[in-house]
């Protein structure tokens, strides 16, 4: 006996599906028309760059390291570790008068060290990823503390700032601000590695169901011992932007874009037909989450309630697709 299925329910199935999947789209295009209504400057071009080069650029990069933690079924809650130990190392060593090119290869070796941390906790060990770095985490900030004489900034004078320095954080090629061009040279990159590399798609497998990729001979551990550094790694460049932005090592300043980074993997996922980490994904919801900081500040809410706008809105966007997923599966 033949089954035909009715067409208005594969119409309203297939409805469904493009909804889950585009649920981000719609909230971007929506949030993005409700702050130019409510927000007169919010369209202005200084206010655009603005949202690009200061709210968009460095959780970007970190958002595109968390995404391959979340991708291989991970969490990485010491990427501000990493983005921290980056920076004091870059600001130490150009403080002590080394050129800029050799502190910022040993600012990402000082973040890679918080992944190498990671790599032999979670694959040598076999400590969870959330418990192994949130210990790396706890580790990495009271390091900061005893390095900084008790958390003390670590600034650079004006007058013995390098201008390679300056242009790092502050420069323009071709009229895009460098740290944007920065931002986009870690997305391609991270996108063709994800979609394209052999390891790439065995960080995705491993998300799915690691004891497949296990029993099928490839070596797990070494690929998710590479995942988090390669993790740290991002992150530290994230460092070396922030630091060359401000002038300035903070002690624990990384941490201010761990929530968020988080969120906009989270968001992304919703971009996937099967749920899964994506960097485009990432991107858009990195995009959203700058569009609504920028949009909130615009309309004079209190900081407070900005967070609070800001996780209603991670809320939503990740209850309507999820809603609708369930609703495609029982059509």
């Amino acid at each position: 006996m033949t089954l035909v299925s009715d067409p208005s329910t594969r119409l309203s199935s297939g409805l469904l599906r493009r909804s889950a999947r585009y649920a981000l789209v719609v909230a971007l295009v929506a949030v993005f028309a409700a702050f130019s209504v409510a927000a007169p400057s919010f369209l202005t071009s200084a206010n655009l760059q603005s949202i690009l080069v200061n709210n968009f650029t460095l959780l970007a990069i970190v958002s595109i390291a968390m995404t391959f933690a979340v991708a291989a079924g991970g969490i990485d809650l010491s990427v501000g570790t990493a983005i921290d130990f980056s920076s004091l190392t870059f600001v130490s060593l150009v403080l002590a008068g080394q050129p800029v090119p050799l502190a910022a290869l040993a600012g990402i070796g000082g973040g890679a060290l918080v992944g190498l941390f990671n790599a032999v906790l979670i694959s040598g060990i076999g400590i969870s990823p959330f418990l192994a770095t949130l210990g790396t985490l706890f580790i990495g900030r009271s390091a900061q503390q005893i390095l900084t004489n008790g958390g003390n900034p670590v600034y650079l004078p004006p007058a013995g700032i390098p201008e390679s320095f300056r242009f790092f954080g502050r420069g323009v090629i071709a009229g895009v601000p460098v740290p944007l061009i920065v931002a986009a040279v870690v997305i391609a990159a991270a996108a063709v590695i994800l979609t394209k590399s052999r390891f790439g798609r065995v960080v995705l497998a491993t998300g799915i169901e690691a004891n497949v990729v296990r029993y099928s001979g490839i070596a797990l551990k070494a690929h998710v011992a590479v995942t988090y550094l390669l993790v740290s790694v991002i992150a530290a460049i994230a460092g070396l932007v922030l630091t060359s932005t401000v002038t300035v090592y903070i002690p624990s300043s990384g941490n201010a874009f761990l929530l968020n980074a988080i969120g906009a993997t989270f968001i992304g996922t919703t971009l996937s037909p099967h749920g899964r980490p994506n960097i485009a994904g990432t991107v858009l919801g990195v995009l959203l989450l700058s569009i609504v900081a920028n949009g909130l500040l615009l309309t004079g809410l209190n900081f407070y309630w900005q967070q609070v706008g800001t996780g209603l809105l991670i809320f939503a966007v990740l209850a309507i697709s999820f809603a609708n997923r369930k609703a495609v599966a029982r059509a």
